[in-house]
């Protein structure tokens, strides 16, 4: 098993003259100071599904690991057979079926009766479709016209034995299992889930749905948070939910620094009275706080609490899903070994016209309608929680001015590029 090392604590620190952060140079800067930080380890491949390789895959056999039959018919050698049109050929005793392996030689000049899958016998390259042919007098009689090798499988057409499957930082699919299976790897090298604990602060947050005060609201980010690193495939570890009170922040840090390999929280991170977090974490910590030139979201506070990574969203849950997507999923997933996974738009008309300032990259909850144009959410307010369950996806406007018409084309990113 190997130990990886942490990160170091000035690994999210901005070059000095920085303040506004431009999305791309906060991505950038993101990516430069993430590494995979979790151990190793050796799993089975039926246990494999969504894991993430820590070293290299490679075939131990072939695929088909030895020329077979594609469909039920007659095999022979195609040099042997008849020149005339009409081509006979007697059918020895005997057959070849899927696992019954004819262990002699099929002489020149005949024919024997194969099945699907069947390995073909020492002296059998073509195999016809039993369809095709008239059986009589225990003899073959089918039409010229049939290729040489045909309805055959030949022996590593697929995979070749020590052919590399999948590079280290590959996840894991149900398709990779099959072909890592029928290639005889039985277990692979993968890394050790990530845990990523979720944190909320705040008294006017409640979380066991009875709220006493009218100035309460629910809590909404924790729920969505936890669900979304589940689905991302790590070890999503709730941390609970404490109010504006230091000790009790600075308590929930130091727990869950012992249990997870890094921490998200939503809101406290600004300058206000009652943001305890950010006070902690400047005087505890290094806190670094990035102004990001986004919409929604904005202040994005990064530290490290005794070696692990902090990551501080917006608190409105909008503004927190978003910021999740577009920053913590690469940066964690590089954490997780596997790599930097940024997502992939589409390109597509638009079904509204908007004219967008400059100074800030947005983006818009969104979905297709029925003529494959993309519409957005009647609000861009980052408190309007019911968008995200509107939207498909998202669409993404660049950092300058931008005047967009219907039908223009836009940048869209269905939900799937983002791993939901």
């Amino acid at each position: 098993m190997t130990q990886l090392p942490k990160l170091s604590n000035d690994c999210f620190a901005l070059p000095r003259g920085v303040d506004w952060t431009p999305v791309d140079v906060a991505l950038a800067m993101l990516k430069d100071a993430m590494k995979p930080v979790v151990r190793t380890e050796q799993v089975e491949v039926i246990a494999a599904g969504g894991r993430i390789l820590a070293k290299d895959v490679f075939a131990k056999t072939s695929n088909p690991p030895f020329a077979n039959s594609a469909v039920d018919g007659y095999g022979f050698a195609f040099d042997s057979l008849p020149k005339q049109e009409q081509k006979t050929l007697p059918l020895i005793d005997g057959r070849a079926a899927a696992g019954q392996a004819y262990d002699a030689t099929v002489p020149p000049n005949s024919a024997i009766r194969v099945l699907t899958g069947a390995r073909l016998p020492d002296g059998v390259d073509t195999v016809i479709l039993q369809e095709d042919v008239h059986i009589e007098n225990n003899q073959v009689h089918f039409e010229s016209g049939l290729k040489q090798g045909a309805n055959t499988r030949r022996a590593g057409e697929d995979v070749i034995s020590g052919e590399l499957l999948f590079q280290a930082g590959h996840k894991i699919q149900p398709q990779d299992i099959a072909i890592m299976s029928a290639t005889g790897v039985d277990d692979v090298n993968v890394y050790q889930k990530l845990r990523v604990g979720v944190l909320s602060t705040g008294d006017e947050l409640v979380s066991d749905g009875n709220i006493t005060q009218n100035a309460q609201i629910f809590d909404a980010n924790r729920p969505m948070l936890l669900d979304l690193l589940s689905r991302w495939g790590y070890v999503a570890v709730d941390l609970g939910h404490v109010g504006d009170d230091p000790d009790q922040i600075r308590q929930a840090f130091a727990k869950g620094a012992k249990t997870v390999d890094a921490i998200i929280t939503t809101g406290g991170a600004s300058a206000g009275d009652e943001d305890h977090v950010s006070n902690i974490l400047t005087q505890e910590a290094t806190l670094q706080t990035w102004r990001v030139a986004i919409k929604p979201g904005r202040p994005l506070a990064l530290a490290m609490w005794q070696e692990t990574p902090i990551f501080g969203f917006p608190g409105n849950p909008v503004a927190a899903f978003v910021c999740s997507l577009i920053f913590a999923r690469p940066a964690l997933s590089e954490m997780a070994g596997a790599g930097w996974n940024a997502p992939r738009g589409f390109q597509l008309p638009a079904a509204f016209s908007k004219s967008k300032k400059a100074g800030r990259r947005e983006f818009l909850r969104a979905r297709l309608n029925d003529d494959n144009q993309v519409e957005i959410f009647k609000s861009e307010g980052s408190g309007r929680i019911s968008g995200l369950s509107w939207a498909t996806g998202l669409v993404e406007l660049p950092d300058h001015k931008m005047d967009v018409a219907k039908g223009d084309l836009i940048t869209f990113y269905p939900y799937g590029a983002f791993g939901i």
